[in-house]
């Protein structure tokens, strides 16, 4: 697979080890002729540990086999966060380290996740593009002669902060993305 076609999300195998390609930065050169060159930021699958490689546009990375299975979040087993299939109810633990940053966006029931999975080990969790998580700590609106709409700290139930509009209170739901990690709106 040429460097050029890969996409966040992409598993590969660099020097032996597999990795998933978590942020893709693109430069091209100054000059004329010059090749465009791509910096992956890629962490270990399993494992993860973080590696960044420079690449040019054409060369080659080979992509790693890996099957994608729909599962629903279950319940937290210790640090590792238990899923299951939604077609035949198989459990996939993944542990905290592995999880990452995800954690934050993982409600109770939390449906339309996919696991990846190879060589029938799970390695990696995708999200769904936005996650409704209920708001349990924010400074309440103020009020008076403020017109603006000036953004306010958020805690939510996941432990996860992020800047909500004003009209926002305790008790309510959030939609929030769980790529940029902003609000993305009231949820029902």
């Amino acid at each position: 697979m040429k460097a050029y076609d890969i996409k966040k999300g992409n598993v590969v195998e660099h020097n032996g080890t597999v990795y998933q390609i978590r942020d893709i930065e693109r430069s091209s050169p100054q000059g004329r002729g010059g090749n465009v060159k791509f910096r992956f930021t890629m962490y270990s699958v399993p494992g993860g540990s973080k590696l960044d490689i420079t690449v040019g546009g054409d060369d080659e990375l080979k992509e790693v086999e890996l099957s994608r299975r729909q599962v629903t979040y279950s319940y937290k087993d210790g640090d590792a966060f238990v899923f299951l299939d939604d077609d035949d109810y198989t459990p996939y633990t993944l542990d905290a380290d592995v999880v990452g940053d995800a954690a934050g966006y993982i409600v109770d029931d939390l449906s339309g996740c996919y696991i990846q999975i190879i060589d029938d080990m799970p390695v990696a969790v995708q999200l769904p593009q936005s996650v409704a998580i209920e708001v349990i700590e924010t400074p309440p609106e103020l009020k008076g002669g403020t017109a603006t709409k000036r953004p306010k700290p958020a805690k939510l139930s996941t432990g996860l902060e992020i800047m909500v509009p004003e009209y926002i209170g305790n008790g309510e739901k959030v939609w929030v993305n769980t790529t940029t990690g902003e609000f993305g709106g009231r949820a029902e």
